[in-house]
């Protein structure tokens, strides 16, 4: 199967059958390759132009817009930023810059953290962010999301048209391309596993060993000759093998042809409660108890299958600057005693302490689509394209040990540093998500119970220094007894690659001789290096921390 040029690949069009053709090829013809092929659409499919491809270059009013993300640390001044709408535009346009020798990034939703996409060296930056279709491919029985969707794109089709969902996570202006690609994950996961649990097939823009650009299609079926491309799209992280063009997304053990079957049926309603803690009424022993109360929750509520499994909480431990800490919590509200069993988890929480919790949102139910609008909008700190940032990140498989604890205590109540938007979240995890091999898919932590997220935000270019530095200073003292990273053992396990961190491959932060590639995919690491080379042996999908190819 080859590449037809000039026809509209990939958009509304191909309801008709374009792509539908093509993965349904791979599926069902024995012996049959993966490349992707276009084909015309039928007259039953709705005359939608095909979107056509822009190039911005520098003195284009559009160009200072298109060159960072939302993380205004990194910065890119690129020949070009292309513009695609179809995955033959991709095509071209990775053909091209490999013809002409040009170095290049891809943007999906522009939440990288680090500078993977926007830096110096870029000189083409491809951006999918007009590719944003969500739909139903019949000929598959799965929903087609092409890469440049946000997450809030994919959660409002998927719900108003089908009444499903993916367990993605809360901040919508996430894309969809690197957050999936990494194992994402959100408030639904602990019921319905990572967002890569429910991924069946990916459509990738590759470059092979002569220097040709092609799509290619892979898919989760045992006996797809592509199936190591798919596998390594669950967890592998982005920018590593290719341009990801398009997901499709169906439940294992997903049958029939009804699609509102093929998917994860969210809750009908949420149960959303936010609370504050003063730091007023906190001293060091207080602190202790309340963050020791969270971890020993979901050490015990972890397991799969566990009652708690449809609670999902995020509690964020600002600095003392910010005047709170602030835990949001959700359930389903159709569980049995939604209202009790919040009770007695924010009562788990404060166990031990006089310290009461400040209602910042009262207990309320509302639909499940309204809270993760309310919930993905409600912090814009974490949307401001404006900030800057730094981040780290632990899975976490046990509660914290007091030398961890009194850490957190100390840099958060540094009174050498100021910052209200500096924080350690920590976020639920577990239940269903560990339910799955750790080599199944990409995503290798399979057996942690809560996360954490080390972050600060500012505005300030002359900042950067302290509060980078701070966030390191806090990180390496918490993992001190670890050489400054949470390497995999009885009670931490590891980074999690979709909040990539720099730092891990600097041997003055980590001094524990674990390399970044096992902190983020453990034992995984050898076979994504297979993929690698096999799917981009020119090694032109790079960035600072991507998969090396085997030496």
């Amino acid at each position: 199967m080859s590449e037809t040029k000039g026809q509209d690949f990939s958009r509304r069009r191909m309801l008709a059958g374009s792509a539908t053709a093509a993965l349904g090829g791979v599926v069902t013809a024995a012996g049959l390759g993966g490349t992707a092929t276009a084909s015309a659409s039928t007259g039953a499919a709705e005359a939608v132009p095909p979107i056509e491809a822009v190039t911005v270059r520098p003195g284009d009013p559009r160009y200072s817009q298109l060159i960072t993300g939302n993380n205004s640390r990194w910065v890119a001044a690129p020949e070009a930023v292309r513009l695609v709408g179809t995955t033959e535009q991709v095509v071209q346009a990775v053909q091209e810059a490999v013809r002409t020798g040009k170095r290049l990034s891809v943007r999906g939703g522009g939440h990288c953290f680090e500078d993977f996409v926007y830096n110096p060296d870029i000189q083409v930056v491809i951006d999918l962010s007009r590719m944003k279709a969500v739909y139903y491919d019949a000929q598959v029985q799965a929903f087609a999301v092409e890469g440049g969707a946000l997450l809030m794109d994919v959660y409002d089709s998927l719900f108003k048209g089908w009444g499903v969902t993916i367990p993605g996570g809360m901040c919508y202006s996430v894309g969809i391309g690197g957050h999936v690609s990494g194992g994402g994950y959100g408030l639904l996961s602990r019921t319905s596993g990572l967002t890569v649990d429910h991924l069946y097939a990916v459509e990738v823009v590759v470059v092979d060993r002569s220097g040709t650009a092609k799509a290619v299609v892979a898919t989760r079926e045992p006996n797809d000759p592509n199936r190591d491309l798919w596998w390594a799209h669950t967890g592998g992280g982005g920018g590593n093998f290719g341009v990801i063009t398009r997901y499709w997304f169906r439940s294992p053990g997903a049958t029939g042809s009804d699609p509102s079957t093929q998917l994860v049926k969210p809750p009908t309603e949420a149960l959303v409660n936010v609370v504050a803690f003063p730091w007023a009424s906190i001293d060091k022993p207080t602190f202790t108890r309340l963050v020791s109360n969270y971890g020993a929750w979901h050490e015990a509520n972890g397991a799969p299958g566990s009652p708690n499994a449809g609670l999902s909480s995020f509690f964020t431990l600002y600095h003392r600057s910010n005047g709170n800490l602030v835990m949001l919590t959700a359930l389903d509200a159709n569980a049995p005693n939604p209202e009790s069993r919040l009770r007695d988890y924010v009562a788990a929480i404060t166990a031990g302490t006089s310290v009461v919790p400040i209602q910042l949102t009262a207990p309320r139910r509302l639909p499940w689509l309204a809270s993760i609008r309310l919930l993905g909008t409600s912090n814009p700190v974490l949307t401001n394209p404006t900030l800057r940032g730094a981040h780290k990140s632990t899975y976490m498989k046990k509660n914290f040990p007091a030398a961890h604890i009194a850490a957190l205590y100390k840099h958060l109540t540094r009174t050498d540093y100021a910052n209200p938007n500096a924080m350690v979240t920590m976020l639920s995890f577990g239940g269903k998500i560990n339910s799955v091999a750790e080599n199944a898919t990409a995503s290798a932590q399979r057996s942690s119970t809560f996360k954490l997220l080390y972050q600060a935000f500012w505005s300030d270019k002359s900042e950067d220094a302290q509060h980078i530095g701070w966030v390191r200073d806090l990180y390496r003292e918490v993992y001190a007894d670890t050489g400054g990273v949470p390497v995999s053992n009885s009670l931490t396990d590891g980074c999690y690659v979709n909040y990539p961190d720099g730092d891990l491959r600097n041997a003055q932060q980590n001094t524990s001789g674990v390399p970044w590639s096992t902190l983020y995919y453990k034992g995984n690491y050898s076979r994504l290096q297979q993929v690698k080379a096999r799917w981009d042996p020119r090694n032109v999908f790079r960035h600072s921390q991507s998969i090396e190819l085997p030496s």
